[in-house]
């Protein structure tokens, strides 16, 4: 038999702790977590040859981390996880809660707002930092292995409901073929509900130690680049440069418009010092039109780390980015469709095969904006 699909949905942990399938070159794990804040998470890592990830369905099927042999992918956050969502009350009054969970490699932001909190006139919460869907469990769950194709295939269904609101469906494949680089990610939202919505999705990409370094380096074909703040703009001489961990430097953040090639594909590059690691961004800018790149090299034991972020939005707060059009409308029963690739380099040839796609991407010319724009940065 050389293709199985397992219904993980169907198994039952209070049986045993862990299940698994496959074989060692293109196989899964899966097991239910049992201390601390991490009590009751569910893991599911997949393996490719040489490559592994460890997907969590608990937190809306995010990726915790990365391996490529003995090369991670991710970071060291303070926040000690992968935390149940229990422990995470994102709607707490601050509007911060989400940061509690925060130290996945890849974690959704959204569905129905992907921004910074936001509050009424009277100071009460509207939208909390990064939405909801991070801290949902995954209704449904399988993984199927194609020994043939040497594709591994994780699909996962997370539902975002508030009744009165909005009742929207993620439905995610996540994917690694023996011969590629990449972690394949497609990813649905669904209106259930009979009345129109509006979605937001931002991919919150997080890389530390060991591709970021001092001297890393970000290659993006940028056609706009605009600081979220006077802040930011302090540092747009080294916008795409990184230096070592420092305790006292305070996170920037640079928004931008990526040029694309005729299927409106684009690429970008987090790259150590030597160029010897790397991780790529592969996205369509039909679907994820707006980059946001995360400065925060604090020191390590702070969470010394910089973001990798395409999106349908900029991750302001929920009302400025509907006041200039950066929702997503869905009519009842219509869906977004939103696809990523995510490369793990630890050869100098792909990373330069990469650079040379990007240079093909680059325009002529780059607008830069030396201080943030009203339409594209909130007050």
């Amino acid at each position: 038999m050389n293709s199985s699909t397992t219904d993980l949905s169907a198994l039952s942990f209070s049986s045993q702790q862990n299940f698994s399938g496959g074989s060692q070159a293109l196989g899964w794990d899966f097991q239910r977590m049992g201390a601390g804040q991490s009590c009751g998470v569910e893991k599911l890592t997949i393996r490719c040859g040489s490559k592994s990830i460890d997907i969590l369905p608990t937190r809306g099927m995010g990726i915790w981390r990365a391996n490529d042999g003995d090369v991670r992918f991710g970071w060291d956050s303070p926040v000690s996880g992968p935390v149940h969502p229990m422990w995470v009350d994102v709607n707490e009054p601050s509007g911060l809660g989400w940061l509690d969970g925060f130290d996945e490699m890849l974690v959704r932001c959204g569905l129905a707002s992907n921004g910074a909190p936001e509050f009424d006139a009277n100071g009460q919460l509207i939208w909390p930092l990064h939405g909801r869907i991070a801290n949902l469990p995954a209704s449904q769950l399988s993984v199927a292995v194609d020994e043939t194709e040497g594709r591994i295939t994780v699909k996962g269904t997370v539902v975002e409901n508030r009744f009165h609101f909005h009742r929207l469906r993620l439905e995610t494949t996540i994917s690694m073929q023996l011969d590629s680089a990449e972690i394949s990610i497609t990813d649905c939202v669904t209106n259930l509900s009979d009345r129109p919505d509006n979605i937001q999705m931002l991919y919150h990409n997080n890389f530390g130690s060991p591709i970021l370094e001092k001297g890393s380096h970000f290659f993006a074909p940028v056609k706009k680049l605009v600081p979220r703040n006077p802040h930011a703009a302090t540092g747009l001489d080294h916008w795409n440069q990184y230096d070592a961990p420092d305790p006292n430097y305070a996170e920037q953040v640079y928004f931008m418009e990526l040029a694309a090639d005729a299927k409106q594909e684009s690429l970008v590059m987090l790259s150590n010092a030597q160029q010897s690691r790397a991780v790529t961004i592969r996205h369509n800018t039909s679907q994820l039109p707006f980059f946001s790149l995360w400065k925060n090299t604090v020191g390590t034991s702070d969470g010394y780390v910089t973001g990798l972020e395409p999106a349908t939005n900029f991750p302001n707060p929920h009302s400025f980015e509907k006041q200039h059009g950066r929702t997503v409308h869905l009519a009842p029963g219509r869906d977004h469709t939103m696809a990523l690739h995510i490369g793990l380099l630890t050869e100098p040839e792909p990373i330069q095969s990469a650079l040379a796609k990007i240079e093909t991407l680059q325009p002529e010319t780059t607008e830069i904006h030396d201080a943030p724009t009203d339409d594209w940065c909130s007050p």
